[in-house]
């Protein structure tokens, strides 16, 4: 795995290339990101950076986490994220350094994770994308209904896992290979084409595309 970036979803707008082509991107705010803690071979058995994102009030923060941030000399943090990396990257690193959005560059394909908007109860036609009935010649009320459920008499019950109505969205999900279109190294901003999971404000993990060409 490779070191990536944590971010905040500020939003969406475009830009214009050269030839004047508009092109969808979302703003993500990278600012901020720094060295918590640096996990070696020896001593934890795995190769990992832990980057430390955002801010939190120090009334906020309980001892054992104080404790953590006072040992790599950086202010509390909101989020915590870990990221498996190779031994030569992680001697690249030094605790408490910053690490700034250039590590990502102009064309590169990444991975984007967050937690989707959630959308409330939802219809299994919404929710699974089920082909909804004809709503003419006579079909009432039941022209957006999932249809049968049941079984025959044996064995006479609804099977687990069924697809029905229910919760829709608030999941974590990755939409993957994306283009970082440009990189704002002094204000800490990436701007990738396309949308990325969440709703503004929304916490973000930036990673390198793992399915991207050589």
């Amino acid at each position: 795995m490779s070191l990536g970036l944590i971010g905040r979803k500020i939003g969406m707008m475009r830009i214009f290339t050269d030839a004047g082509v508009s092109i969808p991107v979302t703003v993500v705010d990278v600012s901020s990101n720094r060295v918590a803690q640096l996990k070696t071979l020896e001593q934890d058995g795995y190769t990992a950076v832990q980057l430390a994102y955002g801010s939190k009030r120090a009334s906020r923060v309980v001892k054992a986490q104080a404790g953590h941030f006072a040992a790599a000399s950086i202010e509390a943090a909101s989020s915590l994220v870990e990221f498996r990396v190779d031994t030569a990257k992680l001697a690249e690193l030094q605790v408490g350094a910053a690490v700034s959005a250039e590590i990502f560059a102009p064309g590169q394909k990444v991975d984007v994770s967050g937690l989707t908007q959630g959308k409330g109860f939802s219809g299994a036609i919404k929710r699974h994308h089920f082909s909804s009935q004809r709503a003419s010649h006579g079909n009432s009320i039941s022209h957006n209904a999932p249809g049968s459920i049941g079984m025959a008499q044996d064995p006479g019950r609804v099977f687990p896992g069924k697809r029905m109505a229910g919760q829709l969205g608030n999941v974590n999900r990755t939409t993957q290979n994306l283009e970082v279109v440009r990189v704002d190294a002094e204000r800490g901003l990436l701007l990738i084409k396309g949308a990325v999971p969440g709703s503004k404000g929304g916490q973000l993990l930036v990673k390198p595309a793992v399915k991207a060409k050589a």
